[in-house]
């Protein structure tokens, strides 16, 4: 296993929250096949891989999480076919399950500023806008927020540096609004938070110290609840919300896909059936003869 986690970070360049999911996915399979009989990864076969999918599929578990516990057997049984201790991929003609596409759930932006307005002028108010500010001004994802450091924002310019989950670094620009945000949370608020510690990472907790993803989203379902949205708000929404407001407004897809720091294009295109959508709406409403 120590093997397999050099070869995510190193070949497969995954990130540090992708290594701990194969981890534990494959922690789960290797019980399911040792209840089987087999005592060996390299005596595993495709029909124990089918069992084990049938087994989740019975405990009623959703399609994207047979895909990705499918992923990661197949991802360490290529691995083990790289390094030469097993003939072929007993999960590489296994089909993966088919996933109904979810409306993306993005808020608009009357209910966007209305979220922004929320948090309270005291020292956790201050980081909690900045952090609301930045996700909304850069699309940035959870993981990208909470580890990014002091370094990596540039006020004076106006842009912070994202490494992403692919370490492929990306400039983003921040709006104005967003720029005063952080010069006051960063000025004001993280002083107050750092409590002496000097820490690297621009977002902390009240204990000084790095914010983790529990925090992130409990913060946002908070203001969530008090901004009176109906579903509970999470990262990606804001994130969703980002990418189509962009488009609305005239962005073009490279451009998006640019900033989203999405690696296929497909993913970035999603986002433009929403905006279709919506076009077709307003022309049903607006139009005498629609």
């Amino acid at each position: 296993m120590d093997k397999f986690v050099l070869y995510l970070k190193n070949e497969k360049q995954v990130s540090g929250n992708t290594v701990e999911a194969y981890i534990r996915d494959m922690s789960h399979f290797n019980s399911f096949i040792l209840y089987r009989g087999l005592h060996n990864m390299e005596d595993v076969k495709s029909t124990d891989v089918l069992a084990y999918m049938m087994s989740l599929k019975e405990e009623g578990k959703s399609r994207s999480t047979l895909n990705r516990k499918l992923a990661s057997i197949r991802t360490y049984f290529a691995f083990l076919l790289k390094e030469g201790k097993i003939m072929e991929n007993p999960a590489e003609n296994i089909k993966t399950p088919k996933i109904e596409k979810k409306q993306i759930e993005f808020l608009s932006m009357e209910e966007m500023e209305k979220l922004l307005d929320t948090p309270d002028v005291d020292f956790r108010g201050l980081r909690d806008r900045a952090i609301l500010e930045l996700l909304y001004a850069t699309g940035i994802r959870a993981s990208e927020l909470i580890d990014l450091k002091i370094e990596d924002v540039n006020l004076r310019m106006g842009f912070i540096k994202c490494d992403g989950e692919h370490s492929k670094a990306r400039v983003i620009p921040m709006g104005r609004p967003c720029r005063k945000a952080m010069e006051d949370y960063i000025y004001e608020g993280r002083k107050v938070l750092d409590k002496g510690k000097e820490s690297q990472f621009v977002f902390l907790n009240y204990m000084g110290n790095q914010m983790t993803r529990q925090g992130l989203w409990k913060l946002l379902k908070e203001y969530g609840e008090k901004a009176n949205l109906d579903d509970n708000l999470t990262p990606q929404v804001i994130r969703n919300s980002f990418a189509v407001h962009m488009l609305q407004n005239g962005a073009d897809i490279k451009s998006l896909q640019e900033l989203m720091g999405h690696e296929d294009i497909v993913a970035t295109q999603v986002y433009l059936a929403v905006t279709k959508n919506r076009i077709k709406d307003v022309y049903d409403k607006a139009h005498p003869r629609a």
